[in-house]
């Protein structure tokens, strides 16, 4: 799945779309591609001298990710709901991601309840796991938010 289609399934837009490419999806497992570039906007102060990409948009993209999982199989339809974050536990952050990376990320669900699901997922730059994470969420209809 290319760019053109993942904007079906997600509400975000640049620069906050963190989500490049979908290599593979089933109902319960996807994996995604995120090409770190140094023109992303908050390499501007994060940081100009030695650019890092923050820990707080690794778990972003890992969200928007379980997400488009979520949409394509489960959630209904993207036009009327949305899937909000409702919790993170266990996060690790192994390594920085620097421009010109690769971010590789697989989530899988773990379970899913009525509205809420449970996911977890594993950001890879070159093969090594620099991000993990739980993450629960809602899926909601856009007329509640």
């Amino acid at each position: 799945m290319k760019i053109a289609e993942i904007k079906n399934f997600l509400p975000h837009r640049y620069p906050f779309l963190l989500v490049d490419r979908v290599l593979e999806i089933e109902e319960e497992r996807i994996v995604t591609l995120k090409n770190v570039t140094v023109n992303e906007e908050y390499f501007n102060g994060h940081f100009p001298e030695a650019p890092i990409m923050p820990a707080v948009l690794q778990v972003e993209a890992l969200a928007q990710s379980g997400c488009i999982m979520l949409m394509n199989s489960k959630a209904g339809d993207p036009k009327k709901n949305l899937i909000v974050f409702t919790g993170i536990r266990n996060a690790k952050f192994r390594q920085q991601v620097v421009p010109g990376d690769q971010l590789i990320m697989e989530v899988n669900l773990v379970n899913l309840r009525r509205n809420f699901a449970t996911m977890e997922g594993k950001a890879r730059v070159d093969g090594k796991v620099v991000c993990e994470l739980e993450a629960s969420c809602a899926i909601v209809s856009k007329e509640q938010v």
